[in-house]
């Protein structure tokens, strides 16, 4: 498999958990948390944009920063499994809750801000790309902007995933970017 595939996967795997997210998707077993492992696997093969884009100043910052949201996806989807571990438990779900709302070195690092950070990397990569496609970076950057907004203020899961699902085809049109891409 080339880095390109591996891309592609990620894609894949991150939409599909916005579906679960969204509910679109049925949960297949109360006992698996489906949604978060398929997030979980798809932001660790989207660690491998890192690898695809052009190697600029903006574009290793930007590495960076989807590195950084790599690890904070992986926090909080592991803050997540422990919280569906709890089941119907929903005393203990507050409490774990409530204990990660107040502790400043877990809440922002891996769920307010961190994850963030994964779609900031991936938008300033795809930014670099604004002059030659500009309709593929703008699919990218207000797709990444319109997750963050329809899942915290407005809370409408259809919305999410139809904004992950323009982020998903922007990164996945700008894999076939010619020359840009050279490795493939």
């Amino acid at each position: 498999m080339n880095t390109k595939q591996f891309c592609l996967i990620g894609l894949a795997f991150f939409l599909v958990s916005y579906l679960f997210f969204s509910k679109l998707l049925p949960s297949l077993s109360e006992s698996i948390d489906f949604a978060h492992w398929f997030n979980l696997i798809g932001a660790c093969f989207l660690l491998s944009f890192n690898d695809v884009f052009p190697k600029t100043k903006a574009n290793k910052v930007a590495s960076v920063l989807t590195a950084l949201g790599v690890i904070a996806h992986i926090g909080l989807c592991t803050i997540d499994f422990i919280m569906s571990s709890y089941g119907n438990n929903e005393i203990a779900k507050e409490q774990l809750s409530q204990h990660i709302n107040n502790s400043p070195l877990i809440f922002y690092p891996f769920v307010a801000v961190g994850p963030s950070l994964l779609f900031l990397g991936l938008a300033l990569h795809a930014f670099a790309f604004i002059k030659t496609e500009t309709l593929k970076s703008l699919m990218v950057i207000v797709g990444s902007v319109a997750v963050g907004f329809s899942f915290f203020a407005l809370k409408n899961g259809i919305l999410m995933v139809l904004s992950c699902a323009v982020f998903v085809l922007g990164l996945g049109l700008l894999l076939y970017v010619p020359r840009s891409l050279s490795k493939f």
